[in-house]
């Protein structure tokens, strides 16, 4: 199919040039709302299924890039897309997600409704050119285009302080990424091409290679974000709506480390083995420090904020270990943190929607009055944790097992990570569900609805079937991986 991944980055787009078009038609925003609302739906379903077809058309085989489109643009630079193995997936995963994220907000947005889906649409088209770009400066707008949508998001439908979040977030990507941009200038004319393909071959200096390295690494580590530059992520979080905060920690995470993947590693090899040591500290610190802070949250968002810190850490982990099997896991990880991670926090909007509070301490006994919820709050909670038979279990396994192959101090202090998220995840769970309902208020509580339920059962389904069959992810990125790290391992001498 001709132009396909065009077709898939640009839809959303159209769905909301659609929305905007019934806007300019209509007598007020709010006759318009209803139609906005099934534009998105519509728009992001058809979206999903064009995905499907690409994935369906897609040769695992073939380490290369496909379905590529190229078009000379300016400067040099050209629009130029594709996807391999691993960027299919990524593509796959952030459309499966939107029209969980238009359905989630069907009822809890109320106000500026027409805005809020274009933003939406217009976020999904810039992260899907995110994962289909094959252009140094193509990539630069569409990473830093994702910056503007989830800044309005945040902002205009967030929480009372939501303009001290966004501008939290939005500055310290921001600033993380100016360093990024001088790096690519300087490649593009180092080596003559802004092709993303072409400057993976191409060998940089071993002696500029750490201060390319560390200018990619500012951008995509506050994406991540890994510690210290995470604090940003609890107060977006905490401010987001409840849509908001999926596809942040769902997808726009996932970015960093697929630009990890994507440039440090294959770009800059013989920086990346010097900065490993370096990286396998931050990413342990982060999985046991965030974990403890998780564990003394008394906000249930916060606390599944910084379990998605903690989380990411064992996705630098395994994307620097240097090895098929660390690779692996970190892509697993990041695509079932995406699933695991967007039902925590769409659980966390259910009870929200009904009580307006976010507080450890309002709740108590839900399982007498949501016994529907009660189930699937614990089976996310558990595949959190890394329940065998659940995603998250896959994703541990295989980055901690990476990571043990290259360094055994790093695997042990992460293992422990694995014991503090089953203590704060577990403490939240008892004190949210079990015991006895004290707070009068929660007397008249309801259970989920046709429409919540509709929400996760996607997410159950996906989770559970990536944890009994993980080779439906593994086969599609193992020739993409073992390309890569032996490219890698040839780079250094390995």
């Amino acid at each position: 199919m001709p132009y396909i991944l065009s077709l898939v980055t640009f839809l959303p787009l159209v769905g909301a040039l659609a929305i905007f078009a019934a806007r300019l038609t209509s007598k007020s925003a709010d006759a318009t709302a209803p139609a906005a609302r099934w534009i998105a739906l519509i728009t992001t379903l058809v979206t999903l299924a064009v995905s499907v077809v690409l994935v369906a058309g897609f040769d695992p085989a073939n380490t290369g890039y496909q379905f590529v489109e190229m078009v000379p643009w300016f400067a040099g630079a050209s629009y130029h897309l594709g996807v391999d193995g691993i960027s299919i997936l990524l593509v796959l995963l952030t459309a499966f997600l939107m029209p969980i994220c238009i359905l989630a907000s069907w009822k809890s947005v109320e106000t500026r409704v027409v805005e809020y889906m274009i933003a939406f649409l217009v976020l999904e088209t810039l992260v899907i050119g995110v994962f289909t770009s094959l252009d140094l400066f193509l990539f630069y707008i569409f990473f830093e285009g994702t910056l503007v949508p989830m800044f309005l998001i945040i902002g205009i439908w967030g929480g009372q302080n939501r303009i001290y979040a966004a501008y939290k977030f939005f500055l310290y990507t921001l600033l993380g990424s100016v360093l990024m941009l001088l790096a690519m200038l300087w490649m593009a004319h180092e080596a003559g091409t802004t092709s993303i393909p072409e400057l993976k071959r191409f060998a940089f200096d071993p002696a500029v290679q750490p201060i390319l390295w560390l200018a990619f690494f500012a951008s995509f580590a506050v994406k991540m974000p890994m510690w210290p530059v995470h604090t940003w992520l609890p107060d977006a979080h905490v401010q987001a709506p409840t849509a908001g905060s999926v596809i942040l920690a769902g997808i726009l995470l996932k970015l960093g480390g697929y630009g990890f993947i994507l440039f440090n590693v294959p770009m800059f090899p013989m920086a990346s083995e010097m900065f490993r040591p370096l990286v396998f500290t931050l990413s342990v610190i982060a999985i046991v420090y965030t974990s403890l802070v998780a564990w003394r949250q008394t906000d249930i968002k916060k606390l599944i904020a910084y379990s998605s810190v903690a989380h990411m850490g064992f996705v630098t982990l395994g994307i620097f270990a240097g090895n098929n099997i660390g690779m692996q896991g970190a892509i697993f990880q990041m695509i079932s943190h995406g699933l695991i991670s967007g039902a925590l926090f769409l659980c966390v909007g259910v009870v929200y929607d009904r009580m307006h509070t976010r507080e450890i301490a309002f709740y108590g006994g839900l399982t007498s009055k949501m016994p529907w919820y009660a189930a699937i709050f614990l089976m996310f909670t558990m595949a959190n944790v890394g329940l065998p038979g659940t995603s998250g279990f896959i994703g541990e396994v295989l980055t901690m097992t990476g990571a043990y192959n290259a360094s055994t101090w790093a695997a042990l202090v992460a293992a422990s990570g694995v014991i503090f998220s089953a203590v704060y995840a577990l403490t939240l769970y008892r004190a949210v569900m079990f015991g006895e309902i004290t707070n009068p208020k929660l007397e008249t509580i309801t259970d989920i609805d046709k429409r919540e339920l509709l929400l996760f059962v996607p997410l159950i389904v996906g989770t559970i079937w990536l944890g009994v069959h993980p080779a439906s992810v593994l086969d599609y990125t193992g020739p993409a991986v073992e390309a890569l790290t032996s490219a890698y391992r040839a780079a250094i001498g390995g």
